[in-house]
């Protein structure tokens, strides 16, 4: 990447609060450094109640684009002057581009869902699914599947059900999808319907980095061979989840396959250039398994 003080660098960033160790700078640094483009990715920790002023701010600075995590997923709406279509119906935003002032809010989570589980297309389409977790990444996991693979029920586990409850609804209402069931976790009952499920989504944040040995099932008694096992925790690359998943002979996907996609499509959203992906998977797989 070129001197960041270069009078033609063009900034992108994150915005979240608190911004706790994030991989996404790393990720589109090296990104523009591979593609010799001039940009320069830098995280913002904005509170709730400087949202506002820090999405003003970023405007004034010109910023091409930025990430938007926890907790301003849903509260950046009412600054955005356009937002897309899976952003709405999924309800949060995480990537905005700035074009000439004009704010445009996307979700590229579930372009990332998609990309993680495309390779097993044939076998998810039309096949009952069970997600962990109701909140924003289910959200963006419950889209894709609907909108690509038409799962014959979406069962989801979480340890308040009216949260469930409430995504069930809203795609009920958005996407005229009715085959939403819910439950609590509850270990023996998880471990009933997981038996019956071809895919296991864990969208919640149990057993990332430092809390490793944490996992959303107690032992691998759900899992079945042959079954598509996805965690969305990036860090360890290897979780729990997915080592019980592979005790059964699980076939197992990594977050960080979602991870560098949907940087990937906000990298492309900015730009207009693609990512090289492999090289930055690489880059991220090296780092994490030192």
């Amino acid at each position: 990447m070129k001197n960041a003080l270069h009078t033609h660098t063009e900034l992108l960033g994150l915005i979240g609060h608190p911004i706790k160790h994030t991989f996404s700078p790393m990720m589109h640094n090296v990104a523009s450094q591979l593609l010799d483009a001039d940009y320069l990715y830098l995280p913002f920790d904005i509170s709730p109640a400087e949202l506002k002023e820090g999405i003003s701010g970023l405007k004034a600075l010109g910023f091409k684009g930025f990430n938007v995590t926890v907790p301003h997923k849903e509260a950046i709406f009412p600054f955005l002057d356009a937002v897309s279509e899976e952003a709405v119906v999924i309800g949060a935003v995480n990537c905005v581009v700035n074009n000439s002032g004009a704010l445009q809010g996307y979700n590229t989570d579930a372009f990332g869902v998609q990309y993680a589980l495309d390779p097993f297309r044939e076998e998810i389409t039309g096949s009952p699914v069970m997600i962990f977790g109701a909140g924003g990444a289910s959200r963006a996991a419950v889209y894709a599947l609907i909108r690509h693979y038409r799962p014959s029920v979406i069962h989801i586990v979480n340890r308040t059900v009216q949260r469930a409850e409430q995504i069930a609804h809203h795609f009920k209402q958005q996407m005229h999808y009715e085959g939403i069931e819910t439950s609590e976790s509850a270990p023996f009952d998880t471990d009933a319907i997981m038996r019956g499920c071809k895919l296991i989504i864990n969208t919640t944040s149990l057993g990332m980095t430092p809390l490793t040995t944490d996992s959303p099932v107690s032992s691998s008694e759900g899992f079945t061979r042959d079954q598509i096992v996805f965690d969305m925790v990036y860090n360890p690359v290897k979780t729990q989840f997915l080592r019980f998943a592979e005790e059964k002979d699980a076939v197992t996907i990594e977050g960080i396959k979602m991870l560098v996609a949907q940087g990937a499509k906000s990298f492309e959203l900015w730009t207009g250039k693609q990512m090289p992906v492999a090289e930055i998977y690489d880059t991220l797989l090296k780092y994490l398994n030192p």
